[in-house]
């Protein structure tokens, strides 16, 4: 029996990479300011917009938009010719607070 084995690889500057990267700096923020911070933390990208999603349990005040345009700008991302520009770009945050089952703290 013949099995079909596929897998996808992406290059620098792939929206996948940006968006990892932008989840990356949001956790590593929560990290910095809060070593207890329980970060679950998604993004999505598309044409001059960034979708924040997730659930994040901190004591922690983080600039969550400051964070993105931050990531998008180290990327590379600064004109409107590469589909996103980290200085207009539309960011819509929708975070929320972890249940309480997943942000118990050992």
């Amino acid at each position: 029996m013949k099995k079909l084995f596929t897998s996808e690889s992406v290059t620098e500057g792939h929206p996948d990479k940006l968006c990892d990267y932008i989840s990356d700096s949001v956790l590593d923020e929560y990290i910095k300011l809060d070593s207890n911070a329980r970060v679950a933390c998604e993004t999505v990208a598309g044409k001059n917009i960034i979708f924040i999603t997730g659930e994040i349990s901190s004591v922690a005040e983080v600039d969550i938009e400051k964070v993105v345009r931050n990531a998008i700008k180290e990327v590379g991302f600064d004109n409107s010719s590469t589909d996103i520009d980290y200085k207009t770009c539309k960011v819509m945050i929708n975070l929320s607070k972890q249940s309480p089952d997943i942000a118990i703290r050992s």
